[in-house]
């Protein structure tokens, strides 16, 4: 089940980022009282009581501002909002209902989503309800006062929020179906691998990037087995200048990769690997989830008989954290190699859900610290006493040990290597959690 996505918007310095830092529980946004400083949207899992959220940061919004940075910010606040399950709509008791909080909730109100109307800066409840008072005028529901800064009044609001989640999670249950995300920056053919496996020009396709403007879901079968596949957005804009392009495609990546269970990160083969494919990639992986890496418009690169070593070889070399991912050189262009898409995507999504018995393990990891001795600090020496699988997708190991600072991440790579050399785990990430357990 993906996790549902709080978007906190408003104008600009009323205390949005000193609201998601007390949430994200650490400094992530800048912090500053510049209107403007939060200039690109900045998302963080936030868990609250039992529940888990996406929380998404957003510059504020000035609905007529005709400054370059403030009408840039005001696009990406949209695109949180439409992306958005919920929205923290934020104003400022200090400054007072102002021509611009209008603005705004009429903006919100088009979006057709829930709305949580915060009141912040209120330090003193009993003394300043009666300001907070003021922003029932806005008709968008009962104003919540809180105090960002001095972190009062967040869990009433957090319980108001976390109301809306029920109805978001029945939406995603009862759905067997695999769910793939097609990844990656604009332009690199996401819409049209899905329109070629498709048939049909079901995804608009064009030159411009950021022709998708939501993620869309298409249920392509093959060999009468149904697939959902989860095309990305790109730009809303064309737009030259890449951090432009990163800062909006991150948080729609975000959540249609939360939503899969495997996701296709598509590299453009006649541009090579780029810092912000890395950065695409990094958020499959950070949420371990299977990956395939498609090397598309193959049909466009001149060929010897070395180039898909070097490319591969270029490819790996920047996406070393993530070995395990399988990879494939294809064309949408021309329907090359697309048929063994979904053979792979089989067997990523037979490894993400596999479990091994303990008692196999266990032996695995006694044949590897007889081969290489675990290592030893001022004398003591690491002892691994028990290994056990405790979920899938991403397969996740506990490890009890005697002392956790003794287990170097070079030696969990070592048993990971191990344990993958036996089961092969092809294109999904293995996790592994280390647990202190006293000697018998």
């Amino acid at each position: 089940m993906s996790k549902p996505i709080i978007a906190i918007v408003g104008r600009p310095n009323v205390g949005k980022s000193t609201l998601f830092n007390a949430l994200a529980g650490e400094q992530i946004s800048i912090v500053k009282d510049t209107p403007g400083v939060t200039r690109d949207r900045i998302y963080a899992d936030v868990s609250w009581l039992n529940m888990t959220f996406t929380l998404v940061d957003t510059g504020g919004i000035e609905p007529e501002s005709k400054d370059v940075i403030l009408s840039r910010m005001r696009e990406q606040a949209q695109i949180a909002i439409d992306t958005a399950d919920v929205i923290i709509f934020m104003t400022d008791v200090r400054q007072g209902l102002v021509d611009s909080d209008a603005k705004v909730a009429d903006m919100l109100r088009r979006s057709k989503k829930p709305v949580v109307l915060v009141v912040n800066k209120v330090d003193h409840f009993q003394k300043m309800m009666p300001d907070v008072y003021e922003f029932y005028n806005l008709g968008i529901g009962d104003p919540v006062p809180i105090s960002a800064a001095s972190k009062l009044g967040i869990g009433d609001m957090l319980d108001i929020v976390t109301r809306y989640f029920p109805h978001i999670a029945d939406e995603d249950e009862e759905d067997e179906r695999p769910k793939i995300a097609v990844v990656g920056k604009p332009n690199v053919g996401k819409s049209s691998i899905i329109n070629k496996l498709l048939g049909e020009n079901r995804v608009i396709v064009s030159d411009i990037a950021g022709t998708t403007r939501d993620a869309i879901d298409t249920e392509i079968r093959w060999n009468g087995k149904p697939y959902v596949f989860i095309d990305t957005a790109g730009l809303r804009r064309k737009s030259r200048i890449k951090e432009e392009l990163e800062r909006y495609s991150i948080i729609r990546t975000v959540t249609a990769v939360d939503r899969s269970d495997l996701v296709i990160v598509v590299i453009d083969a006649t541009e090579g690997i780029t810092e912000q494919d890395a950065k695409i990639a990094g958020i499959a992986h950070e949420r371990g989830k299977g990956v395939i890496i498609a090397v598309n418009k193959w049909d466009a690169v001149e060929k010897t008989d070395k180039t898909i070593y070097e490319h591969e070889r270029r490819i790996r070399n920047t996406l070393s954290y993530m070995p395990y991912a399988e990879m494939l050189f294809i064309s949408a262009e021309t329907g090359q190699r697309l048929g063994k898409l979904f053979d792979l995507i089989d067997v990523v999504i037979q490894y993400q859900s596999m479990r091994i018995a303990t008692g196999v393990l266990n032996e695995i990891v006694s044949e590897a610290v007889a081969l290489q001795q675990p290592p030893t600090d001022k004398g003591k020496r690491l002892k691994i006493f028990y290994i056990t699988q405790v979920a899938v997708k991403p397969p996740t190991f506990v490890i009890f040990v005697n002392d956790k600072e003794l287990m170097h991440f070079s030696y969990t790579r070592y048993l990971e290597n191990r344990i993958r050399e036996t089961f092969g785990f092809r294109g999904t990430p293995l996790k592994f959690i280390i647990r202190e357990r006293k000697e018998q």
